[in-house]
């Protein structure tokens, strides 16, 4: 169950990463709340998976859900470059992930 949180708090970092654009710097009231929230979220759901997932584990795999996504949805809405360099490496870093998951025990 863990897991499954970890991965939750790690899409509502997705979130508050893309809200960090939308905020224009904390100027726009409704971005800047919903970043806040998920920013929130993403913490508090990220403590909870570390009350029994290690912490270098939990938070690796916390900041690499966040970096894969944000860097797919900057290629999708904000049409950043996706070169195929660019894929493979993310594709490592989902590699890293998983290996993070398959090497823990619990």
């Amino acid at each position: 169950m863990n897991w499954f949180i970890l991965i939750i708090a790690g899409l509502f970092e997705i979130g508050w990463a893309i809200g960090l654009k939308y905020t224009e710097g904390f100027t726009r009231l409704w971005p800047t709340i919903g970043t806040l929230l998920s920013m929130s979220m993403s913490f508090i759901l990220l403590g909870v998976a570390m009350k029994s997932l290690p912490v270098g584990t939990a938070y690796a795999v916390w900041v690499g859900v966040g970096a894969v996504g944000t860097a797919v949805l900057g290629m999708i809405l904000m049409g950043e470059a996706a070169s195929l360099l660019r894929i493979i490496s993310l594709g490592l870093i989902i590699t890293g992930i998983v290996g993070l998951k398959l090497t823990t025990s619990v």
